[in-house]
């Protein structure tokens, strides 16, 4: 009995790790720093991907997160009780608005469309899932995690690569944060399958070669 206890507590353990390390909200700057590494847009100056990354850095992760730091310690919440769905609105509408400050500030810097296609993915993200959590809480790690299968497969159509090493690794991932989301109780199966799907078809709807013609029309 004490060793299930003990094997129980591990798992746990690194499920949490495992949320930790694949935060939905870092995806948007880890995608940037793969294309500036592992695609053609590497030979691009240092300097103009420096300012890229720092844009995308703070409106993406540093200001949001600060923000929500400080909301969570003038209420006095802590990560448990931002866990719940009536704390998690205002967090998210924190995250949309920063989004929408670094797509305006990425248009007003001529970034290419497929680049801020990146920033309007995971915006469109949050917003699909802020009207899903009115209802039922869908799991926002499948969400990214679906987004980026969704994006590798889009980029690749419109770069001409072979992504099915990336997709191997990114579809086993996958798998393991939604088994640690399940684990942790924080989702139902339903939920983590609802998210993934949502984040693959918003990342299809704005990154693929046959809709984006179209979401360019409109919004660049």
């Amino acid at each position: 009995m004490a060793d299930h206890y003990k094997t129980e507590a591990a798992l746990i353990r690194l499920a949490r790790i495992i949320s930790a390390f694949f935060s939905p909200y870092y995806i948007a700057f880890v995608s940037f720093l793969i294309l500036f590494i592992f695609s053609y847009l590497r030979i691009m100056p240092l300097q103009y991907k420096l300012i890229v990354l720092g844009v995308v850095y703070a409106f993406t992760i540093l200001i949001p997160h600060l923000t929500i730091y400080i909301f969570r310690k003038v209420n006095g919440f802590s990560h448990d009780d931002m866990a719940q769905r009536k704390h998690r609105y205002l967090p998210l509408l924190l995250y949309l608005l920063s989004y929408v400050f670094c797509l305006v500030i990425m248009r007003r810097l001529n970034i290419p469309w497929y680049m801020k296609g990146i920033i309007l993915t995971a915006l469109m993200l949050m917003v699909v899932c802020l009207v899903f959590n009115l209802r039922w809480r869908i799991s926002e790690h499948m969400a990214g995690a679906g987004a980026t299968i969704g994006g590798l497969v889009a980029f690749s159509m419109l770069f001409g690569y072979n992504p099915v090493w990336w997709l191997c690794a990114m579809i086993l991932v996958a798998g393991v944060v939604g088994s640690a989301r399940i684990v942790l109780g924080h989702h139902s199966l339903g939920e983590v399958l609802v998210g993934f799907a949502v984040g693959l078809g918003c990342s299809f709807v704005v990154l693929h070669p046959f809709y984006n013609d179209l979401v360019r029309f409109l919004l660049f």
